[in-house]
């Protein structure tokens, strides 16, 4: 169900709401928007939990998130819950052995979000030695899914390489090099838009097994 209504109008319901309830109304407020199964409900659920600290434990907001990925069926209900997702795991790097879950997932929204939601581990400029084994455990998980020619899953993966490419340009061209081949064209050319001139890997022939 669709009622229409446009962010900004859900940026300031959820605005009022955090300032007015405690967590666990929050919480449980936003399972039941969830729960409505209405599409801008379920976008002001994952807004409610989109906040880089929760206290005084954010563990409850941690399993109402991976409770609603099996759910995943749009792109825009998909990406603002990863986007929770994202400062949840960002809290707790540990929580990467659940999202590794996701990548085997039949629903391809959530192999989809093992990726968008472990974003902010390609933007890392000084990773620390944990941030790095992190990088390359998602890069690994990239690497698993250039079988699956779907668009959204090998968009994914360019969009992961992207951003990694404006932090590290290196790592990158090595997943192209080693890699590219298996992607598709669209995906290649666009993990490759913000390589240096000499990085460029996006003219190299592609073979499509």
């Amino acid at each position: 169900v669709y009622l229409g209504a446009s962010n900004p109008e859900i940026d300031l319901l959820v605005k009022h709401w955090r300032t007015e309830l405690s967590l666990e109304e929050r919480l449980s407020l936003a399972a039941d928007l969830w729960a409505s199964d209405i599409h801008e409900g379920r976008i002001a659920a994952a807004k409610l939990l989109t906040q880089a600290r929760i206290r005084p434990s954010d563990e409850e907001a941690w399993a109402l998130i991976c409770s609603w990925v099996p759910e995943f069926d749009a792109w825009a209900i998909a990406d603002h819950v990863c986007i929770a997702a994202q400062k949840r795991i960002i809290a707790d790097p540990s929580r990467l052995d659940d999202v590794e879950g996701w990548t085997t997932s039949e629903l391809m929204w959530a192999r989809r979000a093992a990726l968008v939601a472990t974003l902010p581990f390609a933007k890392l400029n000084n990773p620390k030695p944990a941030e790095i084994e992190a990088r390359e455990r998602v890069l690994g998980w990239a690497a698993s899914y250039l079988g699956d020619r779907d668009w959204f899953i090998q968009k994914a993966v360019a969009w992961w390489l992207r951003d990694l490419s404006k932090h590290d340009p290196a790592r990158t061209r090595a997943f192209l090099n080693e890699h590219g081949p298996y992607m598709r064209s669209f995906a290649r050319k666009e993990a490759s838009q913000y390589l240096p001139p000499e990085d460029d890997t996006s003219s190299s022939p592609i073979f499509c097994p």
